[in-house]
């Protein structure tokens, strides 16, 4: 199957926003990712990209970041809408439960893309569920998709928006530091609920330690890591 890029965006340092059409609908979950290959230096090449929303219709979004020495993502930041890339999916199994209870989701950088699309799905809007997200960034221009958290935190009753930076700027009144300083904030003393973590191997790692050193169950962290 082909995906054909519509538009994009930059939206923070390195980072843009894709929305990309199939040739049909796509059965996909909020959490799942797609599949892009590509020939490059004689080679195919597939990398694995996580849906950051899904409109209706064929339509899918990803949000990626430029990795400088990488492959595949300086070939999709060179793409112009109307191109196109091989594609497969969707895939993958790091989606909401159901039903989906009280949860925390925890991302730093592009791995926040998945929870943007959970937050889209009625079966999780519609849940009654407390949800709290925490996000961490470096640079404040990095808190990706902040006005759209911001604004569902005002109108969803129980969603908490909780951003970091590890390099603030000179007068930022928010939340400093990894994620990992918040997390008992994020928890609010709760044992029963779900952790989605999604980010780099590092931090997936230290979450779901200090979270078996909290008592939580294997079965409770869901985890995804993007390298």
């Amino acid at each position: 199957m082909e995906a054909k890029l519509v538009s994009y965006q930059d939206i923070g340092r390195e980072v843009r926003h894709f929305i990309f059409e199939s040739a049909h609908p796509l059965e996909a979950l909020p959490g799942q990712f797609v599949s892009f290959t590509a020939e490059m230096n004689g080679k195919r090449v597939t990398r694995p990209y996580s849906l950051a929303g899904l409109p209706p219709g064929n339509r899918f979004e990803l949000c990626l970041n430029r990795v400088r020495e990488g492959l595949f993502s300086p070939w999709l930041f060179e793409l112009e809408p109307g191109q196109t890339v091989a594609m497969q999916g969707p895939l993958g199994y790091f989606t909401p439960r159901q039903p989906f209870r009280d949860s925390v989701l925890v991302a730093t950088g592009t791995g926040v893309a998945p929870f943007r699309a959970f937050l889209e799905s009625d079966a999780v809007l519609s849940s009654g569920a407390r949800i709290t997200l925490l996000f961490g960034a470096r640079h404040e221009e990095s808190l990706l998709y902040r006005a759209e958290f911001e604004a569902l935190e005002r109108r969803l009753p129980g969603f908490r928006y909780l951003p970091t930076l590890t390099r603030p700027p000179a007068g930022w009144p928010g939340r400093t530091g990894r994620v990992q300083a918040h997390l008992d904030e994020a928890l609010e003393g709760r044992a029963g609920l779900d952790v989605y973590v999604c980010g780099l191997r590092e931090m997936v790692d230290d979450i779901r330690r200090m979270l078996k050193e909290r008592g939580f169950e294997r079965r409770q962290i869901i985890a995804e890591k993007y390298d």
